[in-house]
């Protein structure tokens, strides 16, 4: 078995050589030949389906229950505002710069190692598979939604994401909306009682000023906004329509479904989600990993930012090394030390969760 140090040593050459090849969301070909390369050079087995690249323990049991290890290798397309060269791996003051360094590299590699760590253990009372998923930043179809049918029942997992090593014990989910409000269309000109603007007017109140009943003690009110409005292409016919984009974060005490009813119920309008699967996710502060984490320090808290936990059905915790704030910035980077702490960390609460 290869010792800590070597362990994290390996993980932060992989992550720079993550930085360095472009794999922006469907484009991830060759950082997933990156992971091939090194689950190859660990001797580790591993499956491949489109940009997505898992593995299993050694000792897999189907009469065992199955925790699952995710983070993703895409990245969004980096902002005009770098300084540094995106895709090269820059290390000063102890910090890893790079596209994708921060999320969600630091997390997949120190994943990635943790995993190795435990491969062998022939005395694991869990299975291990871990995915490194494509696609995340775009909620694609072909991300680990899709290698799910290709995995056991998953009992619980960690996905990793920028968290600074602390526990997220829930995350919204997202709910889009397309919102279209009907008129009558005429000329400005002439007396209209049916004008879509002024229509979208009780609707656009409606989203601002309904509350849901359940509170989530975790991440708080479900919140919805209108972001976009779209209507008329001249200034004096009015239109026949207004178009409404709508963004719902939806806390853990509502599905999508539950939340799309209650629109429907109170808006006069046609309401088109653009999809329902991006599910708010939780896990309970008693369970053993959670309380694992806590037995090491780490604090509990929700997220308000949406990751792969949200195509899952499992009870999902998000856990890694970085911090949010940094993701999609300008000079994404990573500390060193907390890709170092963050596989020790992975491995001492896993270990406490196993009792090993």
């Amino acid at each position: 078995m290869k010792n800590i140090e070597t362990l994290q040593q390996e993980a932060i050459a992989l992550l720079k050589s993550l930085i360095e090849t472009p794999s922006f969301s469907s484009e991830e070909d060759q950082t997933a030949l990156l992971i091939e390369n090194w689950f190859n050079q660990n001797g580790i087995p591993f499956k491949r389906e489109n940009n997505n690249v898992w593995a299993f323990n050694k000792y897999f049991d189907e009469k065992k229950p199955t925790l699952l290890l995710n983070s993703h290798h895409d990245t969004v397309k980096p902002n005009q505002a770098y300084t540094n060269d995106p895709f090269k791996a820059i290390v000063k003051d102890g910090k890893l710069f790079g596209l994708g360094s921060n999320d969600a590299g630091g997390c997949l590699v120190s994943l990635l190692a943790t995993f190795v760590h435990f491969y062998n253990n022939e005395k694991l009372p869990y299975n291990l598979v871990i995915v490194a998923s494509a696609e995340e930043e775009s909620s694609g179809k072909n991300g680990l939604n899709s290698v799910l049918q290709h995995l056991p029942e998953l009992d619980c997992a960690i996905v990793g994401e920028p968290t600074l090593m602390q526990l997220a014990v829930a995350e919204k989910g997202l709910l889009v909306l397309d919102v279209k409000v009907k008129g009558t269309a005429s000329h400005a000109a002439h007396q209209n009682e049916d004008n879509s603007l002024y229509n979208a007017i009780p609707v656009m109140e409606w989203f601002r000023n309904y509350r849901y009943d359940k509170v989530s003690d975790v991440l708080g009110p479900v919140k919805m906004t209108v972001t976009q409005i779209n209507a008329g292409k001249q200034h004096n016919v009015v239109p026949s329509e207004c178009d409404l984009v709508v963004d719902i974060r939806v806390n853990d005490c509502y599905s999508n479904t539950e939340i799309l009813e209650v629109v429907k119920a109170n808006v006069k309008a046609e309401v088109t989600p653009r999809s329902m699967h991006l599910n708010a996710s939780s896990i309970p502060v008693v369970h053993a990993l959670v309380q694992a984490g806590i037995a090491l320090g780490r604090t509990t808290y929700g997220s308000p930012t949406l990751s792969d936990q949200s195509v899952l059905s499992c009870q999902s915790l998000k856990l890694g090394p970085g911090e949010t704030l940094r993701s999609h910035s300008a000079d994404e980077f990573i500390f060193i030390n907390e890709i170092e702490e963050g596989i020790e960390l992975y491995i001492k609460i896993l270990t406490d969760f196993f009792k090993l």
